[in-house]
C-alpha cells in the first residue's frame, strides 16, 4: 500500500520530469523526485502501469522491430528495477538484522556485566560467609575452653570447700577438747576443795597459767575464725565472679544458640553446679556464724572465770589477814567454791 500523499498521478508527474531532463526514470530516481517518500514496490507498480499504457498507445504506430527493442529495453529496465528493489529490500532487511544483532549484542554485554556483578557479589558473600564461619568456629572453641576452665574452677572450689569443712571439723574437735579440759578442771577443783587453802596460791598460779593458755587458745581460735571469714568472703567473691562469668557466657551462648546447642547444655549443668555451690557457701556461712557464737560464749565463760578468780584471790587475802578463830588454821571456813557453768 502507498504511503499517505503517494499516488499514480504523482508518480507520472515525477517520471515525466525525469524524462524531460533526459534521465532514466528508475525507481530510485522517481523516489528521490518524490522527496524520498513512498515504498519502492508501489513506485515500481505505478511505473509499470504507466509504461504499459505508453506501450499500448505506441504499439499501433511503432514498427515491430522497434517494438521488440522497446520491449527488450523495458524488460531490461524492469528487471534492473526489480533487482534493485530486491537488493534495496535485502539491504533494508540486512540493516534491520544488523540493528537487531547490535541490540542483542548490547543486551548480551549488559547481561554479561550484570552476571559478572552478581558473580562478584556472590563471591564476596561467600567470602563473608566463610569468614563468619571461621569466627563462629573460633567463638565455639573459645566457649569450649571457657567452659572447661569454669568446670575446673568449680572442681577447685569444691575441693577448697571440702578443705574448709575439714578445718571446721578440726575446730569443733579442738573446742570439744577445750570443754573437756575445763570440765576436768572443774571436777578436780571439787575433789580437792579441802586442799585448796594450803595450795591455793600455787593453784591460783596454775589457774592463771591455764587461763592465759585458754585466752591464747581463744585468740588463736578467733584468728582462725577471722581467717575463715576472710576465706568465706573470698569464696563468696569468687562465686559472684563465677556468676558474672556465667551470665556473660550465657548471653554469648544465647546469641549462638543454634550453632552451640551442646555448649548451652553444658552451661545449664554448670548453672546447677553453681546453685549447689551457692547453697554450700550459705551452709558454710551459717556454720561460721555458729562457730562465732560459740567463740563468744567461750570468751564470756573465760571472763566469768577471770572474775571469779579475782574474787577468790580477794577472799584469800582477807583470810590471810584476818585473826585465826579457835586458835587453829583448821577452824577456817572453806572458801566458797566458784560455780562454773556446764558447757
Amino acid at each position: 500500500m502507498a504511503r499517505g500523499g503517494i499516488n499514480k498521478a504523482l508518480v507520472r508527474k515525477a517520471r515525466q520530469t525525469i524524462l524531460a531532463r533526459g534521465e532514466n526514470p528508475s525507481i530510485d530516481a522517481v523516489r528521490v523526485e518524490l522527496g524520498n517518500t513512498g515504498s519502492k514496490t508501489t513506485i515500481h507498480r505505478y511505473l509499470k502501469e504507466l509504461e504499459d499504457a505508453e506501450r499500448g498507445r505506441d504499439a499501433a504506430s511503432t514498427p515491430l522491430s522497434e517494438q521488440l527493442a522497446n520491449l527488450v529495453s523495458q524488460l531490461a529496465d524492469q528487471l534492473t528495477e526489480e533487482v534493485q528493489a530486491d537488493v534495496a529490500q535485502e539491504r533494508e532487511q540486512l540493516a534491520r538484522e544488523r540493528l537487531d544483532f547490535q541490540n542483542q549484542a548490547r543486551l548480551a554485554e549488559s547481561r554479561i556485566q550484570q552476571l559478572e556483578s552478581q558473580c562478584s557479589g556472590l563471591t564476596e558473600r561467600l567470602q563473608a560467609a566463610q569468614h563468619a564461619l571461621q569466627q563462629e568456629q573460633q567463638h565455639r572453641q573459645q566457649s569450649e575452653i571457657e567452659n572447661a576452665r569454669l568446670l575446673q574452677a568449680n572442681r577447685d572450689l569444691a575441693e577448697r570447700l571440702q578443705d574448709r569443712d575439714g578445718q571446721i571439723r578440726s575446730l569443733e574437735e579442738k573446742h570439744q577438747h577445750a570443754r573437756d579440759a575445763l570440765e576436768h578442771y572443774r571436777q578436780a577443783a571439787k575433789a580437792q576443795r579441802e586442799q585448796e587453802q594450803r595450795r591455793h596460791e600455787s593453784q591460783v598460779q596454775q589457774l592463771q597459767l591455764e587461763l592465759r593458755q585458754l585466752q591464747q587458745t581463744l585468740i588463736v581460735k578467733q584468728d582462725e575464725l577471722t581467717q575463715l571469714n576472710r576465706d568465706n568472703a573470698r569464696l563468696l567473691a569468687e562465686a559472684r565472679q563465677l556468676q558474672k562469668d556465667q551470665h556473660a557466657q550465657q548471653q554469648l551462648l544465647t546469641q549462638k544458640a543454634q550453632a552451640l546447642e551442646v555448649a548451652q547444655r553444658s552451661l545449664t549443668g554448670m548453672e546447677r553446679t553453681n546453685d549447689a555451690l551457692e547453697q554450700s557457701c550459705k551452709a558454710l556461712q551459717a556454720e561460721v556464724a555458729r562457730l562465732g557464737e560459740g567463740a563468744e560464749v567461750q570468751a564470756q565463760k573465760a571472763q566469768t572465770l577471770q572474775e571469779r578468780l579475782s574474787e577468790a584471790l580477794l577472799q584469800l587475802k582477807l583470810i590471810e589477814h584476818s585473826p585465826p578463830a579457835n586458835g587453829g588454821a583448821d577452824s577456817r571456813e572453806p572458801l566458797p567454791t566458784p560455780e562454773t557453768d556446764t558447757p
